[in-house]
């Protein structure tokens, strides 16, 4: 069966890069009928957080990337680990070095000396002697001295390193005995039953060493896909200056996940021109061999477009639930379903949703001042005063308020654009607002009356 799996280190939050590369994994499984595991590398204990486990199944529940079977955890699996060393060392393709960190220091400074790669010598590769005392040792892995690794990548195509070039004998087991991140993925992986690994290629450096593994221990290597790097627009790796890389502080600013799934996926993949995909079209139209050889540039204004498409096509009752996050209650605002339909289609952000909103539910305290002085006047004032006195007190709809108030326009000689602007800003103190006819539906007339002898009397 095919199964991918995206293992991340819980030394963080869950990068935006990272869960591409799991949305990838995911997508592909599941167009495939595999499955898709959640492994977290936490063999570094000094460096691992809780909080950074919680962070990670976090995203992937707010994402909606459901994963198969438990999540594993790489701490509770190191006997499974011994295991395999000690198989190792008994089929003499592994073995016990006793080399100082003086020693290596010293190895390392005659090949910096010699403009050579820093590289362990091998000295303890084919030791038979009695072991030196009070050193305890680390395991190492009997590398090819010469010949090539190669592999077919499923992104970057064939792939050749030259063993004499790039490996010596590195380390499977530091010297109190955990296990070191290549052992365990390739263990993990074997044992989950792992086919196809997507990543990114800052980890192709790591691939040769893992073939010598699954090939030492007599396991099938599966395909690999090395995704190239997301870049800022300055052509740097992406950071923090470049805009957020937490995947949930894109949730607190009022992202879509929808919207932030469509962003990444088009980060690297491509079907023709189109830039708008479902889940659905996703799982449709996948293909990890299809995935861009070249590093990706990410674009805000792209994720904001995508985000205000989502904004203005899903159903109400989805962006009443989203709301909620933001202390936003449509569901209990009077006429809430008219207002949110109102607001969607200029709205990038669900911030930027709830703004519009409580700048219309709430009676404004402030006003734009330079709305006031480039749309107010003494003429306009009077006439904001006669219309406020010429209201009755039935509501309408927003067709009824404009034929009401394009019948009090002509009967004082006026043109809507007299009048516009200022019952705007007194309504909801900016110049900028949805229609200030379906915004009066949804106030009601008594409260558009004092929303403006308000706005009158602060002048």
């Amino acid at each position: 069966m095919l199964t991918t799996r995206f293992a991340p280190s819980p030394t963080g939050f869950l990068h935006i890069g990272g869960l591409r590369t799991a949305l990838y994994s995911y997508l592909y499984a599941r167009k495939n009928g595999g499955k898709f595991l959640l492994r977290i590398e936490d063999t570094d204990l000094k460096r691992n957080s809780q909080e950074a486990t919680i962070a990670i199944r976090e995203a992937f529940n707010w994402c909606g990337l459901d994963y198969d079977g438990e999540v594993e955890y790489q701490s509770k699996r190191f006997d499974i680990y011994k295991k395999y060393i000690d198989q190792l060392l008994k089929d003499g393709k592994a073995y016990k070095c006793y080399t100082t960190q003086e020693e290596l220091a010293q190895m390392r400074a005659e090949a910096e000396a010699n403009k050579q790669r820093p590289k362990y010598d091998g000295r303890y590769r084919d030791f038979t002697g009695t072991p030196p005392q009070g050193i305890e040792p680390v395991i190492r892995i009997k590398a090819p001295l010469d010949g090539v690794i190669e592999f077919t990548d499923g992104v970057k195509g064939y792939i050749k390193f030259n063993c004499e070039d790039i490996l010596d004998d590195f380390i499977i087991a530091r010297s109190d005995g955990s296990p070191t991140y290549n052992f365990c993925v390739v263990i993990d992986d074997a044992l989950m039953g792992v086919t196809h690994i997507i990543r990114g290629d800052d980890h192709l450096s790591n691939t040769p060493k893992q073939i010598i593994l699954y090939e030492a221990l007599g396991f099938k290597i599966p395909e690999f896909f090395h995704v190239a790097m997301i870049n800022g627009s300055d052509g740097a790796k992406l950071s923090k200056r470049h805009g957020a890389t937490d995947v949930m502080e894109y949730k607190n600013m009022g992202y879509l996940p929808e919207a932030l799934l469509n962003f990444l996926v088009r980060l690297g993949w491509s079907h023709g021109d189109d830039e708008i995909f479902s889940m659905h079209q996703m799982l449709e139209l996948f293909d990890p061999y299809n995935l861009s050889k070249s590093a990706s540039t990410y674009n805000p204004s792209k994720l904001e477009w995508l985000n205000a498409h989502y904004i203005k096509t899903l159903p109400f009752e989805r962006l009443a639930d989203d709301m909620l996050y933001f202390g936003l209650d449509f569901r209990a605002i009077n006429k809430g379903q008219m207002l949110l339909d109102l607001l969607r289609e200029r709205s990038k952000t669900l911030l930027e949703l709830k703004a519009s909103a409580l700048a219309i539910i709430n009676q404004p305290t402030n006003y734009d001042q330079n709305a006031v002085k480039k749309f107010i006047n003494d003429d306009n004032k009077l006439l904001l005063s006669e219309f406020a006195n010429s209201l009755g007190n039935a509501n309408m709809d927003a067709k009824a308020v404009e034929e009401m108030t394009n019948e009090f326009l002509t009967q004082k000689g006026k043109k809507l654009k007299d009048l516009a602007q200022p019952i705007r800003i007194a309504i909801t103190g900016s110049a900028v607002s949805p229609s200030i006819f379906e915004v009066i539906e949804f106030i009601g007339l008594d409260e558009l009356k004092s929303r403006i002898q308000n706005f009158l009397k602060s002048l």
